[in-house]
């Protein structure tokens, strides 16, 4: 179970106060009514308030909605917007606690979404909880039509081709990125993906203005994000932050040896270093936060990630059907004290040989993950090459499905 915390961090932007849900007749007595109509001063507002994306690329998200409508226009098709709730990283659980606590602050930025792009359909992707949404969405009076659809969990299937796969009637499985979904998305229309919480924050800046939403982060980050906080001995908990806030008041550091940032697509980093790091867009990701503890083992850790990863893979081209086994295979090698014959080079070798090469950025995300862990536990890797092992609990820290573990 996942829980929630907001005061001693920040005024709660998104989470509705006390972790309670939010009906529709909640949701407008706590935020105001929508009023903002006329798109192009929502895509100025938008553009001024420096929001990126949510769901891990951090991509600003003006140029998002600026490149499909420039796609509508050159095509002449409508284009299709998608709120993507589909939250396969198995460590976050951002997406679904917004979802549940303030589903109407996401309907809102949907709907300013395809109002501003001129859409033709909009969809609501998740992998649970479509039930609930449709009961607030059957409070709404929107004339615009949203569905929602339930994909696979997966970790893939949040991927933008992947969900317009899926909602265009095929599996959903990512597929090359050239021509991009913003111009040949969802049956072949220009299709807007938009994590679920990006377009919360989208429907707060349309109510309340950019320099409201930038009295929040830094000059160069802007705003606050929802972060899944893992420590052990705790439940994980998601958090609302503002960027730039130290990552040490985010979770403790003390007894700890490393962080893990972003998720399974993320960064392993030395505690020292996190001590000296505040909140960032560019390190976010998945908007994971764990602290590994210092009687824990970092290699084996991240080989239960790594065959994960591996055994999540669409299978569809060489750097995950080959690569991405033979690198979770020789990195459990690693894991273990004793021998390590090749495999230390071998992981270093093969994780160049895969980076880039993907349909999608399965491969590059699974590639930053091994090689913060090679230089972060540089030191425990040579003990282990020597038949020792500093760690002396051997509980696993982040989850992997069972069927996967």
């Amino acid at each position: 179970m996942t829980s929630t915390f907001t005061d001693t961090l920040m005024p709660p932007r998104l989470l509705a106060p006390g972790g309670t849900p939010a009906d529709r007749a909640t949701h407008e007595t706590r935020y105001g009514p929508l009023t903002h109509a006329d798109p192009a001063a929502l895509l100025r507002t938008l553009a001024e308030s420096g929001l990126t994306g949510r769901g891990g690329a951090a991509f600003p998200t003006y140029r998002k909605f600026v490149s499909v409508i420039d796609a509508a226009r050159r095509t002449g098709r409508a284009p299709v917007v998608v709120a993507n709730g589909a939250e396969g990283e198995p460590a976050s659980a951002k997406d679904k606690i917004l979802l549940s606590l303030s589903p109407h602050l996401v309907l809102d930025g949907l709907r300013l979404a395809a109002r501003a792009t001129g859409a033709g359909e909009a969809y609501l992707a998740v992998e649970d909880g479509a039930t609930r949404l449709e009961t607030a969405l059957a409070e709404r009076d929107d004339l615009f039509p949203v569905r929602v659809v339930r994909v696979p969990k997966r970790f893939l299937s949040g991927e933008s081709s992947a969900l317009a796969q899926h909602l265009s009637g095929h599996a959903a499985l990512p597929r090359h990125q050239d021509p991009p979904v913003r111009e040949q998305g969802v049956r072949r229309a220009p299709t807007l993906v938009q994590n679920v919480e990006t377009l919360a924050h989208l429907a707060l800046i349309a109510r309340y203005g950019a320099d409201w939403f930038r009295s929040a982060g830094t000059p160069s980050e802007p705003g606050s994000a929802l972060c899944t906080v893992h420590v052990p001995g705790r439940e994980p908990q998601v958090v609302e932050a503002p960027f730039g806030m130290p990552l040490h008041r985010l979770l403790p550091l003390e007894g700890t040896g490393a962080i893990l940032l972003g998720g399974y697509h993320g960064t392993w980093i030395p505690t020292a270093e996190a001590a000296r790091l505040g909140l960032s867009a560019a390190t976010l990701g998945a908007g994971v936060l764990a602290a590994l503890p210092a009687d824990r083992c970092g290699p084996a850790e991240t080989a239960r990630l790594l065959r994960y990863l591996a055994l999540e893979s669409a299978g569809q081209c060489g750097p995950c059907l080959n690569g991405l086994p033979r690198i979770a295979a020789a990195f459990r090698t690693l894991a273990a004290p004793g021998p390590q014959g090749t495999a230390r080079d071998d992981v270093a070798r093969w994780a160049g040989l895969v980076e880039g090469r993907g349909a999608c950025h399965h491969p590059d995300g699974t590639v930053r993950l091994v090689r913060s862990a090679l230089t972060t536990f540089a030191a425990e890797l040579d003990a282990h090459a020597r038949g020792l092992c500093s760690a002396t609990d051997r509980t696993p820290l982040l989850p992997v499905p069972e069927h996967r573990s």
